[in-house]
Formats: C-alpha cells, structure tokens, sequence
C-alpha cells in the first residue's frame, strides 16, 4: 500500500472512526483501525464488539499501489492530528506490517496488525428509509440524552425508534424522564415496525451528520438485527437491543392544572444558576410558579438551588402562567438537559400538582414532548 492524503482529512477521519473503539478489547486487533484502499479512495473503519457498533469513513486519496493494514488507534489518531496541515504519505512494508509516514520534515514508522484479522464492517445496503440529515440529528439530539446510562435496565440504554404509516417517532427513557420527537418521512409502513438502537450509537449518528441538506440512508435490520446508517462519505451500524421498549404513552399526562409559557433562554440561565447550588441536594431544585396578581400583570416562575454549606440562589422568570398556583421540586440538571436542545424561542410548561409529572415542548409545536418526574425535596 502506497498512498497521500491530506492531513485535515485524515485527522477528521480518525476522530470520527475511533469513537468506536473499545477501552478494553477482547482481541489486540480491536485496538486498531483499518485503513483500506477502496474505489480511489481511503476507507477508514473502527469496531466496538461488546456494543455491536461499527463506524467507517472514506476519505479522498491518492493511491499509488493498493493495500490494506491495521494500525494501533490512538497511537496513529495522536501522531496524525500533530502533523502539520501538509500531505501525508503512508508506504506499508507488508513484510513487517509496519507503516511509514512522511508528512513534511516529520518521518515516523507505526507498527500495526495484518488487516486480514479484521472483522468485516457491515456492508451497507441500499436504504430502507430516507430522512434529511438535520431533522435526523435534531431528533437524536432531542432524545438521546435521556437514555438511561446505568445497565440495570439495559433496554434504557438505547433509543426506541418506531415506523409507522409515514411518522417515525424516536424516544428516549430512564426512569425518571422521558423524551419523545416525531417526524412525517417520505416511506409510507403499513406495518410498524419497532427497534432499540443503542443510545451511544445514535449519538454517533448525530455526530457524523455535518451536512444538514444531505439525506441519510437507513437500512433496517435482517437476519443478524443490525440497523445501518448511510450519510455522505460515513457509514455507521448498530446491533439492536434486545427486549421491549416501555409502553411510553401511557406515562404522558393529557390534563394540567397549571400551564406556564416562559422565554426558553430566560428559564435556562435561571436553572443553570440554581444549579450551581443544587449539586449538594442530588440537584434538586425547587420551582414556584405563580399566576398573575391582577389584570394585565406577567405571572413569575421562581427557581431556587440551595446548599447548606455554600448558600443558596434564587432566580424570579415573567411568564404566562394559567391556572393555579405550584410548587414543586425537579432535578435541575434534567431541566437544563431539555432546554439545552430546544431552539424555539418560548416552551411551554405543564403540570398536574406538585406529585405529578411535568411537561415540556416547544410553544406551538406538538412533535416534541419532553415529561420529568417530580422530586421530593427537603422543605
């Protein structure tokens, strides 16, 4: 293998394939990345056996003799994004499985393992479904951090995602939230069809998306359950997750007593303030929401974050508020979690007393419905 590529493009290769690579593999090869000359180009890939995920990129190259090798990950990401910004030349001795690069006045020689001890990324298949890279990566964005990230429940772990006539509803739960985002999609399904992608693979996906027009191929799983993503020169699969999915719906509230339509960057400072506090009550912050006083005057929301031992903070909001009064207590760092990825300017806030969930989404949407259970807080 005999070949130059740009040194910009093969660092961003790298960043992006070695997110898939295990902290402890079961085999050495594991370690590494495939680098392989394919269709005058450079493909570059990365597996992670225990989770199932499998990431692979090309990059333009120029290709002067074929070849393929494996080398050590981070090592080669490390040296590579220390390079100056010039050519990059990689010569394989296949002799010694060992690597040359030349990049300006920089030599270095990696030593790597025979690509034929690779295990075979996922071939990729024609494309099941078809959805507009940054409606995709909004609704990983919009879902995925509610995942749960402790084992116990591992269908927790991933991210439900469901095809049914022409809506495609993702959705994300652990426990104590829950988020849910639909989108109509070209692709009619008289039957629904159901799968748990991996919560760490979906935000890979949402990673991987930098071209917001570009569409994203999915192809759904066959025989071996993998679920395999296709958007411009990167290619991820997935293992499904086994088990089913909670019957989410029925956790939705579908009446309030007290609706608050507040300013979502407002809100947010608010929460991030009385965060600061709350870190030394598990993050408990207490919400006050009080209607208006009279005709023609704003409503307030009042968040508060205490500490013991560092003191306390309050933050007073204007908002529209309807209904009665509350008071009630949430994990603040889950509030901050859900307004972090809403880009509407104003949410709209709704709740059933202080025992029952609490209800978000964005003011004048209805495809996005976030619900955060109460807490109960020290009075």
């Amino acid at each position: 293998m005999r070949i130059s590529v740009l040194q910009e493009n093969l660092a961003r290769g790298l960043s992006l394939v070695s997110r898939a690579i295990e902290n402890r593999p079961t085999m050495p090869v594991l370690s590494n990345v495939l680098l392989k000359t394919e269709d005058a180009r450079l493909k570059l890939a990365a597996v992670n056996m225990s989770l199932g995920l499998g990431i692979t990129c090309w990059i333009g190259a120029k290709i002067e003799q074929e070849g393929a090798i494996t080398l050590p990950a981070k090592t080669f990401a490390d040296l590579v994004s220390n390079l100056s910004q010039e050519r990059v030349d990689l010569t394989l001795d296949p002799a010694t499985q060992t690597v040359q690069l030349r990049c300006g006045s920089t030599k270095a020689n990696i030593k790597g393992i025979d690509a034929n001890e690779f295990p075979p990324p996922q071939e990729s298949g024609d494309g099941d479904v078809s959805v507009l890279g940054k409606h995709l990566k909004e609704m990983i964005l919009q879902t995925a951090f509610a995942a749960a990230t402790e084992d116990n429940r591992p269908i927790l772990t991933g991210v439900y995602v469901q095809l049914d006539g022409n809506v495609m509803t993702l959705a994300s739960a652990d426990g104590y939230r829950l988020a849910v985002r639909t989108i109509e999609i070209e692709q009619t399904f008289s039957q629904a069809v159901e799968m748990v992608i991996p919560a760490k693979a979906m935000s890979e996906i949402a990673r991987a998306i930098t071209d917001d027009s570009a569409e994203v191929l999915i192809t759904l799983p066959k025989e071996r359950d993998i679920v395999v993503f296709n958007t411009q020169n990167v290619q991820i699969s997935s293992q499904l997750l086994e088990g089913k999915f909670p019957d989410f719906a029925s956790i939705i509230p579908r009446k309030y007593n007290t609706q608050s339509i507040v300013y979502t960057s407002d809100l947010l400072r608010a929460c991030k303030r009385a965060e600061i506090f709350a870190r030394d009550t598990a993050y408990s912050g207490r919400i006050f929401v009080r209607p208006p006083k009279g005709p023609g005057e704003p409503g307030e929301i009042l968040v508060t974050g205490k500490s013991a031992e560092r003191g306390d903070n309050e933050g007073l909001v204007d908002a529209t508020v309807e209904g009665e009064a509350l008071d009630i207590s949430f994990n603040i760092k889950y509030l901050i979690d859900v307004l972090n990825v809403i880009s509407e300017e104003r949410i709209v806030i709704e709740n059933n007393g202080s025992a029952s969930p609490g209800v978000i989404r964005p003011e004048n949407r209805d495809d996005f419905v976030h619900v955060i259970m109460p807490m109960n807080m020290p009075r």
